[in-house]
């Protein structure tokens, strides 16, 4: 989700790391969390981090961001919104900023790999000595393949924590067997063929969906590490849940020699801050809309797009005649506005949780990402899914074939890799038709996939169980680093 633009007054006149530190000096039980310092990642970890001060009133959590992202948070007004005993420390920026990451994200990949580490052990020396004592545990973004080892040296348990699908997960913790299988191969042939035959359990997977990933070499090799490394973790956690992913979550407990914890769905409240009144604009506009009936339309904050592509989606939504609620973000509202006629509103910002809960809304045109189809499937709205790259693609695949909640797009794309105007007419009309028998399947999964949410958060429910379980085993040193790595 796209952050709200505010200033917010300093937390204290102390800087992040001696407030993290001091508070947490007086903690019967301190962790440290590490997020990859990306926004679809650093909102499940504090999400993740609510959970866990929630659920164990003496536990005190440090997150761990770079100095920029300390401020993102704070403009955001994220930071004043955070638990007490959820706290922020900072590393120097040692990684290319975030706001040209995209210029070259296989060079950012590399940064993080390889500069984030070092400061990152300074500080948690630093904790350490001001606690008097080593953290409890640490609770680290998969993709941070380093932080095993470092919580290791100290004899500090690390808990893996992955922010995408499980489906994802058990597929690339069998890189190694479909790798080869798809080298030098047609997109047409592999699109005929299921990972199953690989990686028993992923079905709905085909091989067309994770070719693509063997053109980022680097990140590919980074990927492959992380994964051998979180085979030496004390524990992994989801953010997703296991109804959502039942096969895969237990294939994934028969494979890794460490406990996981599914405790999902994790998602991250926007703040409310100085954007009310545009929210208010954007609920009158909502509220005018017949139940059903707006296609609430987002890309992400992470997703590049020609300019091709962004014009063929607008006049094929403008051509279905489907009311449209649109977050442009960087494209101009006025231009979209011209280009997709009056049955759309499209604006710069909202608070996409909030969109998708409105009763106007019947569908979400998505990129897919792990978060906004965490999101899709608790407010109980069928996806049109357009997946751009890295796991859009199977996310979209298991909404659309293993789910039946939605439509993939990408399945629409032409010989120049385009989904022309009229496909994504045609697929908007399909996904938001109340009375077609498609239509009306794909709302009628949608809703239960909404109640298996509802049912996994509650307590006895599937994530609930699983989260209290994580707290027990740490605090009975079920997760203690063995003396033989440490």
């Amino acid at each position: 989700m796209t952050p709200l633009h505010k200033s917010t007054p300093p937390i204290s006149h102390r800087s992040p790391q001696n407030q993290a530190m001091a508070t947490s000096a007086t903690a019967a039980r301190h962790m440290v969390a590490l997020p990859y310092p990306g926004r679809g990642h650093i909102n499940p970890m504090l999400a993740v981090c609510r959970l866990l001060v929630a659920a164990d009133g003496a536990l005190t959590v440090t997150v761990v961001v770079t100095e920029e992202w300390h401020g993102l948070l704070a403009s955001a007004g994220v930071t004043p919104t955070l638990p007490d005993r959820v706290h922020l420390a900072t590393i120097p920026n040692v990684i290319p900023s975030e706001h040209g990451r995209g210029a070259d994200h296989g060079g950012f990949i590399e940064a993080v790999n390889c500069k984030m580490g070092e400061p990152v052990e300074r500080l948690l020396d630093r904790l350490a000595l001001e606690l008097g004592r080593r953290p409890d545990a640490i609770v680290a973004d998969t993709y941070l393949q380093w932080a095993v080892a470092a919580g290791a040296r100290r004899g500090i348990p690390v808990c893996s924590l992955w922010t995408q699908p499980a489906t994802f997960f058990l597929a690339l913790c069998h890189l190694d067997l479909w790798q080869p299988a798809v080298e030098g191969v047609s997109d047409k042939e592999l699109s005929c063929k299921s990972l199953e035959q690989y990686v028993p359990g992923l079905s709905s997977v085909r091989l067309s969906d994770i070719k693509i990933f063997l053109a980022w070499k680097g990140p590919i090799k980074i990927a492959a590490e992380a994964f051998v490394n979180v085979r030496k973790a004390q524990g992994v956690l989801f953010t997703s849940f296991h109804e959502l992913e039942p096969s895969s979550m237990s294939k994934i407990a028969e494979l890794l020699p460490c406990p996981i914890y599914p405790i999902g769905p994790s998602i991250l409240r926007a703040p409310d801050n100085e954007e009310k009144a545009r929210d208010e604009e954007h609920r009158r506009w909502l509220d005018a809309q017949p139940e059903n009936s707006v296609l609430y339309v987002s890309f992400g904050s992470f997703v590049a797009m020609p300019p091709k592509q962004f014009e063929e989606i607008a006049v094929g939504l403008r051509d279905s005649a489907v009311r449209f609620f649109w977050v442009a973000r960087d494209r101009a509202t006025d231009g979209l506005r011209e280009m997709c006629g009056d049955r759309g509103l499209p604006v710069p910002w909202c608070d996409q949780q909030e969109v998708l809960r409105h009763p106007s809304v019947g569908g979400f045109l998505s990129h897919c990402g792990w978060n906004s189809v965490l999101e899709a499937v608790c407010a109980g709205v069928p996806v049109l899914g357009f997946p751009v790259a890295w796991d859009q693609l199977v996310n979209a695949r298991m909404v659309a074939d293993e789910w039946k909640a939605g439509i993939d797009l990408r399945e629409q794309r032409g010989k120049d890799g385009i989904v022309s105007r009229a496909a994504v007419s045609a697929a908007a009309r399909k996904l938001m038709d109340l009375d077609s028998g498609a239509g009306q399947e794909m709302r009628t999964r949608a809703a239960q996939l909404r109640e298996a949410s509802r049912g996994a958060v509650i307590e006895g429910g599937s994530s609930h169980r699983s989260l209290t379980g994580f707290l027990e085993d740490l605090g009975k040193g079920k997760l203690d680093v063995p003396e033989s790595s440490a």
